[in-house]
């Protein structure tokens, strides 16, 4: 593992190594020639149990900046959800009738089984099956200040079946038989404007802000080559032109690559940016204050 791989500078891979009674989880720090580290052993007891043991404290690294971060609780047969799950009322729907800070904890199970929270003036999406983060929906900058509803959305009554289109009997009864019901997430604001939060074609809600980082190298590479081209027609364009006979050939200078500036900018789809970090969803002006 090369240095700049990971945020807090570290350079380390885990192991782990079984044996006849169990199995160990090590560490392999590259940065110090690839030296192991034993970090816990688990010892079977029989077919069904294990004994974990820690090999060390926590090993802390200077100017490390330790924080807690809020995960939802489910609760199990035996124990309740936390505190902070939001359930529906009687006619079905879910309000958050209490405007949105930074400091607001809730989260609640959409119809189709997905999972939606608050934290850190964010609006999340969990893992169903281990509440884990998944990834933004909503960011504080459009959130904050903001109360949320969730209403169903699909059609009331029976479906109708347009006869009159060909190709498009019973279009209006997708996704109502068999499914789930269909739902509108909505923040409000105090003025009674609405903003309606889309799901992606998939039915997940978190927004793919940020490019995958092993495609961002992937394009950076495909940049780089088109550099190399660019500086390499370049440089074959003026010793073509130094060779012509409208320049005298003592008086040519040397053209090389590293002396040449190019431009290369790259086109693709939707998306408008590879860096940074996804924290905000507003559309500044529309979903969120302009900025002057």
């Amino acid at each position: 593992m090369r240095s700049g791989t990971s945020r807090d500078g570290r350079q380390q891979s885990r192991v782990i190594r079984g044996n006849a009674q169990g199995f160990e989880i090590c560490t392999v720090d590259h940065a110090e020639g690839g030296s192991l580290r034993i970090d816990a052993t688990i010892t079977y007891t029989d077919c069904n149990h294990e004994v974990g043991v820690y090999s060390h404290d926590d090993i802390a690294k200077k100017g490390d900046q330790f924080f807690k971060v809020y995960a939802p609780c489910a609760g199990d047969e035996y124990h309740p959800p936390d505190e902070n799950l939001v359930s529906y009322d009687a006619n079905g729907e879910l309000h958050i009738d209490t405007p949105i800070d930074y400091d607001s904890v809730a989260w609640w199970y959409m119809a189709c089984g997905r999972v939606l929270g608050l934290l850190n003036g964010m609006m999340i999406e969990y893992d169903r099956s281990t509440l884990a983060p998944l990834g933004l929906v909503v960011g504080a900058d459009e959130l904050i200040g903001k109360r949320i509803a969730v209403v169903d959305s699909g059609i009331e009554e029976n479906c109708v079946v347009d006869f009159e289109t060909e190709g498009m009997e019973g279009a209006d009864c997708t996704g109502s038989v068999g499914d789930e019901r269909e739902q509108a997430i909505m923040l409000v604001n105090d003025q009674g404007g609405v903003v309606v939060i889309q799901p992606n074609e998939d039915g997940s809600y978190w927004r793919k802000i940020v490019r995958n980082k092993m495609i961002r190298q992937k394009e950076k590479r495909r940049e780089d080559a088109g550099k190399a081209y660019a500086k390499r027609f370049l440089v074959e364009q003026q010793q073509q032109q130094a060779q012509s006979w409208m320049y005298s050939p003592p008086t040519a200078a040397a053209v090389n690559e590293e002396d040449v500036e190019v431009d290369v900018v790259s086109s693709w789809g939707p998306y408008i940016s590879t860096q940074g970090t996804a924290k905000r969803t507003g559309v500044s002006g529309l979903t969120a204050p302009a900025r002057r």
